[in-house]
C-alpha cells in the first residue's frame, strides 16, 4: 500500500479526532443487561437496544444451547444452496403470523434486509417517497434502487403529499413510501395514521422499518401500525433488539413480495444463512414478548420515571413517548466529555454526533430497559445530576 495513501488515511483520522467526532469503544466483559462490566467496573447500561431485557434472558440462552446438538453450529451456505433448515421457515411463519402478514423472509441483519428490499420490486417507472430521517439502510437501499426518489421533510405530512402528487404527475407507475416507524435518534413515531390516509389517497405501497418497535410498541408488541390501530403493505425488523439483541433481520409483508424478494434479493441469495442458535432464540423470543405485557408494562413505566427526573434536574429532552429519551446537548465535545463524567459515576452511555445525527445536535441518547429496577434509575439520574454539574451542563 502506498504512503502516499496511508498518508491521507491518517489526516482523515486526525481531522475527525479533532473535530471530536472520533469513535471509541469500550469492551464489556459480562452478559449485555440493565448492569454490565466493563473495565472491571459495574455499570448502568442505559444505551443498549435491549428494551425488555431479553439479551441475557435464562430462556433464550437455553433454546439456544439446545439447538447446537441437533441442528450444529452454522450453515456454511446460503438459503436456497444448502442453507434453509426447518426452523428457519419455523421462525418465518412466526414472524408473519405475529405481525399478521402473510410470509416474512430472513436476512442477516436489518440492515439487509432494507439494502435488499427495494431493488427487486421497483424499477425506473416507479418513486420511493423517502423519509429524510430514515435510517442509513433505508437510504442505502434506496440508492441501489433504479426507481425515481423524492424525499419529504421529517413527519410533514404537507410535504409528502407534495412528493406523491409530484411523482404521480411524472408518470409514476407504482409509488412506494418509505418510513421508519420510530425515528431511533430521537425517539420521535412516524405519523402512520396521515401516512396511511395518503398511501389509500394516492394508491401508494407503504413501508415501515420498525426496528425499535418490535417487541413493545402496540397492544401485544406488534409495533408501530399497531400502536395506532392501522395497516401497512411491508414490514421490516430485526431479530437484534427487542426480541433478544441478537442479529438477524426480515421483511414481512404479502405473499407475492416476500417470493419475489426471496428470488431476487441480494443480500438474501448472497449471505449465509442464521445460525441454528440465534434461530431458536428467535422462535423463543417471541413466545416471551407474546406473554410480556409485565415487560413492556415496566419497560413503560421506567421510561414515564426515567423523563420526569431528567426533567427536574434541567436538562434538555426531546419530546415523546418511545423508551428512547435523548438528552440534547448540542457540540460532539461536551456530548464525550458527559459520557466520560457518567462512565466514572456508575453510568454506561455513548455521545451521539455527527454523522450519526446533524452538527450542532450532538447528545447523549438514553434508551430505558424494562429489567432496570427503580433504585437503578435513582442512581443513574444522581450520576446524571453529577456529570451535568462537572460538564457544565447544569447550574
Amino acid at each position: 500500500m502506498s504512503e502516499a495513501f496511508l498518508s491521507h488515511i491518517h489526516e482523515t483520522l486526525k481531522e475527525i479526532e479533532a473535530e471530536g467526532l472520533y469513535k471509541r469503544e469500550r469492551q464489556i466483559t459480562s452478559p449485555q443487561g440493565g448492569l454490565i462490566t466493563v473495565g472491571g467496573r459495574d455499570v448502568i447500561n442505559l444505551c443498549a437496544n435491549n428494551y425488555l431485557g431479553l439479551a441475557d434472558h435464562p430462556a433464550l440462552e437455553e433454546a439456544a444451547r439446545k439447538a447446537l446438538e441437533p441442528k450444529g453450529y452454522g450453515m456454511a451456505s446460503v438459503r436456497f444452496i444448502c442453507g434453509t433448515q426447518d426452523i428457519h421457515r419455523q421462525l418465518e411463519q412466526r414472524l408473519a403470523g405475529f405481525l399478521g402478514k402473510d410470509d416474512a423472509i430472513l436476512f442477516a441483519a436489518c440492515f439487509d434486509a432494507n439494502g435488499g428490499l427495494f431493488e427487486p420490486l421497483l424499477g425506473p417507472e416507479d418513486a420511493i417517497i423517502s423519509d429524510a430521517l430514515n435510517h442509513a439502510s433505508i437510504i442505502d437501499g434506496i440508492r441501489l434502487c433504479k426507481a425515481r426518489r423524492f424525499r419529504y421533510a421529517n413527519s410533514d405530512m404537507t410535504d409528502l403529499e407534495a412528493k406523491l402528487q409530484e411523482a404521480r404527475d411524472g408518470g409514476a407507475r407504482h409509488m412506494m413510501i418509505a418510513t421508519d416507524g420510530v425515528f431511533s435518534m430521537d425517539g420521535y413515531l412516524a405519523k402512520l395514521p396521515e401516512i396511511t390516509a395518503l398511501a389509500e389517497k394516492y394508491g401508494a405501497v407503504v413501508m415501515v422499518d420498525d426496528c425499535h418497535a418490535t417487541g413493545f410498541m402496540g397492544p401485544r408488541g406488534e409495533g408501530t401500525p399497531a400502536h395506532f390501530g392501522v395497516n401497512v403493505d411491508i414490514l421490516t425488523g430485526t431479530l437484534g433488539k427487542a426480541l433478544g439483541g441478537g442479529i438477524g433481520g426480515y421483511i414481512a409483508g404479502p405473499q407475492p413480495v416476500v417470493d419475489l424478494l426471496r428470488q431476487r434479493a441480494r443480500p438474501y441469495l448472497f449471505s449465509n444463512s442464521l445460525p441454528p442458535a440465534v434461530v431458536m432464540s428467535g422462535l423463543e423470543a417471541i413466545r416471551l414478548v407474546e406473554e410480556g405485557d409485565d415487560l413492556r408494562q415496566a419497560l413503560f413505566d421506567n421510561t414515564g420515571y426515567w423523563r420526569t427526573g431528567l426533567e427536574s434536574l434541567g436538562f434538555k429532552l426531546l419530546p415523546g413517548e418511545h423508551p428512547i429519551v435523548p438528552v440534547m446537548l448540542g457540540d460532539a465535545k461536551l456530548a464525550q466529555a458527559m459520557a466520560a463524567e457518567l462512565f466514572e459515576e456508575g453510568v454506561f452511555v455513548s455521545g451521539f454526533f455527527f454523522p450519526v445525527v446533524p452538527r450542532g445536535q450532538a447528545r447523549i441518547r438514553t434508551q430505558m430497559n424494562a429489567a432496570l429496577s427503580r433504585s437503578d434509575l435513582d442512581r443513574a439520574l444522581d450520576a446524571f445530576a453529577k456529570a451535568g454539574k462537572a460538564t457544565g451542563v447544569l447550574l
